[in-house]
This record gives structure tokens, C-alpha cells and sequence, in this order.
């Protein structure tokens, strides 16, 4: 199975920066698309960044030039490094790792806990 561990988040001010990190592993044969989610209050589940096993990216349209995602193919890693943060960015931020766990099984999702990003000042 897969085990995610999230770090960072927290309370910032408007305009500062936090950044996120989750490191996969456990027992499975590969990773596929890796990104990062979030859930605000009263609202649905949305994507904030994802990255391609090829390492192509897709950003949500109000993060883009703000946020960036990064990814390390060999410690099976993401990050999100968010930049210039407004309040309307507060939420649960939640990795999400596609995984196959043995050769030719179907692809899977697993989501992290979840890590808490406040911004306000």
C-alpha cells in the first residue's frame, strides 16, 4: 500500500509564502501523476496543481504565476511552493498520488491527510 506524508502549511500573511511537501512510499510498483488539491470551507474538493509521471504540469487558473509544483522522481516527493498568498487560498491542502501497485494492475488514487494553509492577517 501507499503511505503519504505531508508537511508545511500553517498561517501566513497575505502576500507571503509557504510551501508543501509530500513524500510517498510503501510497496507498490510505480507512480503516475502526483498534485496537490484543496477544500475550503463549504466547498468542493478542487485541483491546485498536478505533475505528470513526464513531468508535464496543470495549474488551477487563479494559482497560476503564483504557485509552482515540483517533483522528485527519486524520492518520490511533490512539492508546492505558493507565492504571494491571499486569503482566498486558505484551506485543507491535500496530496494526491496516482500509483499502480504490481505491474499491469489498474491505476489508483491515494489522498493524503491533509494540511492546513490560513491566510490572514
Amino acid at each position: 500500500q501507499v503511505q503519504l506524508v505531508e508537511s508545511g502549511g500553517g498561517l501566513v500573511q497575505p502576500g507571503g509564502s509557504l510551501s508543501l511537501s509530500c513524500a510517498a512510499s510503501g510497496s507498490i510498483f510505480s507512480i503516475s501523476d502526483m498534485g496537490w488539491y484543496r477544500q475550503a470551507p463549504g466547498k468542493e474538493r478542487e485541483l491546485v496543481a498536478a505533475v505528470t509521471r513526464g513531468g508535464g504540469t496543470n495549474y488551477a487558473d487563479s494559482v497560476k504565476g503564483r504557485f509552482t509544483i515540483s517533483r522528485d522522481y527519486a524520492k518520490n516527493t511533490v512539492g508546492l511552493q505558493m507565492n504571494s498568498l491571499k486569503p482566498e487560498d486558505t484551506a485543507v491542502y491535500y496530496c494526491k498520488v496516482k500509483y499502480q501497485l504490481r505491474l499491469g494492475s489498474s491505476l489508483r488514487d491515494y489522498w493524503g491527510q491533509g494540511t492546513q494553509v490560513t491566510v490572514s492577517s
